[in-house]
């Protein structure tokens, strides 16, 4: 897409809004700049440049860019709204609640504003001021799925999870075609212990919609009727590109999420010291969490990951070389012999037999490479080798990690269990690893 020639000044900025909507960040920093080249005090160009800033990993240069457009126009909810969102995905919690207590006045009949400060409220651990703002939202907009969704996570995050599944319901009533109370309503029940009455949700979620990644998943997954062995390309997709906004949100909400953490102590006791000397894979990267704990050992620092969504979250962090859309075993195949360093945090537990991902892990980590990795663990008391287990996810015994890595080339380093987060009140354990090919 070119540049046409002779744009007045508002032509040039829809021109840049049109590349930015499109993705094509570069572009779009280059228009906006030349429309403040001209227009230095242009507030529609200083706030949009903030986004893309850091939507490119410059955050604190893209607040900087919206906080002057605020100060030339301090009463534009959006402005506020938009610095919020920045805050949030920074876990700047005071600064966006400023910032979205601000919007909310400036506009208080948004029903959508109501309910980011509900979230807001609720990953501070405020809840009767996240209750307040959902229901604010509801009288605003009686059919805004999300704030009932939202007051049932609150519920459940209260332990009250028969007025979590209330809310599912009415949301479900609203809209039955809309996903996410169904997949809400079915992992509670999950919660709950009650597995029958959690595959009963997705066995009708499949009856209507035949076919859905996530509806076909979570049914194999809570009857143990035909559980492939690895989530689908689909499925994978569908869940993190419909849940990267909110991923970090609600990861800092449950307990002690620690497996990036894991693998970067783990790598920080096996390598050298940092000195960016290593060619560094972040498989399964999502939204970047372990990019920055890792970058001080990388000459060059890749992620790839199969959801779109979440890899423009990683973007902004601002320390991948490059980001790939890919399937991580034919993302290996693809790559003979590039790494120096691999690790992976809470990916691997979407697949079930390891083997062929380690058979195309033998072939892209150089000889002498390090291999770091989590996996959810199968209590030993389980006979089997893996398991796609009721909430959606791969365990995996200690015995068919070790074949795996050993059928394919790699020196077990060293295997420990570890508490790698809480989910529903209860530790998640998995087998932290290091080996090397």
């Amino acid at each position: 897409m070119s540049e046409p020639a002779d744009l007045s000044l508002d032509e040039a900025l829809q021109y840049a809004i049109g590349l930015h909507q499109n993705q094509q960040l570069e572009g779009a920093e280059q228009v906006y700049r030349r429309v403040l080249a001209v227009a230095p005090d242009h507030p529609d160009a200083l706030h949009l440049l903030g986004m893309v800033l850091h939507q490119t990993g410059r955050g604190d240069e893209g607040i900087a860019s919206i906080r002057r457009a605020i100060e030339l126009v301090p009463d534009y909810a959006g402005y506020h709204n938009n610095l919020g969102n920045i805050h949030v995905s920074r876990h700047e919690l005071p600064e966006a609640t400023a910032a979205y207590e601000r919007a909310g006045a400036l506009q208080p009949g948004s029903a959508d504003l109501q309910n980011n400060l509900g979230s807001l409220y609720r990953a501070q651990k405020r809840p009767a001021d996240a209750r307040a703002a959902y229901l604010r939202a509801i009288e605003l907009d009686p059919r805004h799925l999300n704030a009932h969704n939202n007051l049932g996570l609150l519920a459940a995050a209260q332990d009250d999870l028969p007025e979590s599944i209330r809310w599912y319901c009415k949301s479900i009533e609203l809209l039955p075609e809309h996903p996410d109370g169904r997949k809400l309503l079915g992992m509670t029940y999950y919660t709950m212990g009650k597995v029958r009455e959690a595959a009963e949700v997705f066995r009708q979620w499949l009856a209507d919609e035949p076919g859905h990644p996530m509806a076909q998943h979570m049914f194999a997954a809570c009857s143990g009727s035909g559980a492939p062995e690895r989530a689908s390309d689909d499925y994978v997709e569908y869940t993190f590109d419909h849940f990267a906004d909110s991923f970090e949100t609600q990861l800092n909400e449950r307990l002690d999420y620690r497996a990036p953490q894991l693998c970067a102590q783990l790598l920080a006791r096996l390598l050298p010291p940092a000195a960016q000397q290593f060619t560094v894979l972040d498989a399964g990267c999502g939204t970047g969490l372990c990019g920055p704990l890792v970058a001080p050992w990388a000459r060059v620092l890749v992620g790839v990951d199969l959801s779109g969504g979440m890899l423009k979250h990683a973007q902004t962090k601002g320390v991948y070389g490059d980001l790939y859309k890919a399937e991580l075993t034919e993302f290996l195949r693809e790559s003979p012999g590039q790494w120096d360093v691999m690790l992976s945090a809470d990916t691997l537990c979407y697949f079930g037999d390891l083997m062929p991902l380690m058979a195309a892990a033998s072939g892209s980590v150089k000889p002498g490479g390090l291999m770091v990795f989590t996996v959810e663990a199968l209590p030993d008391d389980r006979p089997e080798m893996f398991h796609l287990e009721p909430h959606g996810r791969y365990a995996h015994a200690r015995a068919h990690v070790e074949a795996a890595l050993a059928a394919n080339g790699f020196t077990l380093v060293e295997i420990s269990g570890e508490t790698l987060r809480q989910e529903g009140g209860k530790p998640v354990t998995g087998w932290l690893v290091a080996a090397r090919r």
